[in-house]
């Protein structure tokens, strides 16, 4: 894949393993995701914002550890909503069966709000498989403990395995999550997962959508300058109540400059 295929934003990553503690009453899992040849392509388009993917994250628990692959569609296809339709239908515990996994999510349709994507590595060369007729690439990867994973929610910090860089253009609104500790997270894509007519225009006021926990802020500015978000092998990332994906912009990075 070209250099500008990138990894996820999770943004989920991503990431929707809300009640994942539920894996710990089975049994231990092991397997993996078998690969297969990569069978469709797409040219993306110069600037991602709201650019269509999915994603499927089988979780595997090995022992009392869990493992989740992280798959998107972003370069092989847009989501054909018929064959998505299709793969929901099929059902996440079906597919987890399917593959040996404790639990799948399907995590889409989503949508990006940033502007452009580079990755490095893994994130940008991972293997290909084949979801229902849907071609996705593994672009990053979660590990979790099962007494850890108890907490994963809406609005809980998840780490994320991934090397790449998010653009933000000057001249584009970006929303950001700021918690009572003072820590910002910048919105990755947002989904329609909850609220299937969400969408970019929606944005500006989402305030009024939220369930914001007690001390938390959502804020929204204009870019004067562009800002880069870079990620070197790891990522913390959270979700709001509709799901949206939002990454932590770490202290030590200059803040986004705002008109």
């Amino acid at each position: 894949m070209r250099n500008h295929l990138t990894k996820i934003g999770l943004s989920l990553l991503a990431i929707v393993l809300v009640g994942i503690s539920i894996l710990a009453f089975f049994p231990p899992q092991f397997g993996t995701i078998p690969a297969s040849p990569q069978t469709q392509k797409v040219t993306l388009p110069a600037d991602l914002r709201g650019y269509r993917y999915c994603e499927v994250i089988p979780v595997f628990q090995w022992g009392f550890k869990l493992n989740a692959e992280v798959y998107n569609t972003l370069g092989a296809n847009q989501c054909p909503a018929d064959l998505w339709a299709k793969l929901e239908s099929t059902g996440a515990k079906a597919l987890a069966k399917q593959y040996g996994a404790a639990q799948v999510e399907l995590n889409g349709p989503r949508y990006w709000v940033l502007n452009k994507i580079s990755a490095s590595g893994v994130t940008a060369n991972g293997k290909t498989v084949d979801f229902g007729g849907i071609d996705m690439v593994q672009r990053a990867t979660l590990q979790f403990t099962l007494w850890s994973a108890n907490s994963i929610g809406n609005y809980a910090p998840n780490t994320v395995n991934r090397t790449n860089v998010y653009y933000y253009y000057a001249g584009n609104q970006i929303y950001e999550l700021i918690s009572p500790q003072g820590s910002t997270y910048i919105m990755q894509t947002l989904s329609q997962i909850k609220n299937p007519n969400l969408s970019l225009s929606d944005l500006p006021t989402l305030a009024a959508q939220l369930t914001l926990p007690q001390g938390w802020k959502y804020q929204t500015c204009t870019l004067s300058a562009e800002f880069d978000l870079v990620t070197n092998g790891k990522a913390t990332v959270i979700q709001d109540n509709l799901l949206n994906s939002y990454q932590e912009i770490f202290t030590n990075v200059a803040p986004p400059a705002c008109q």
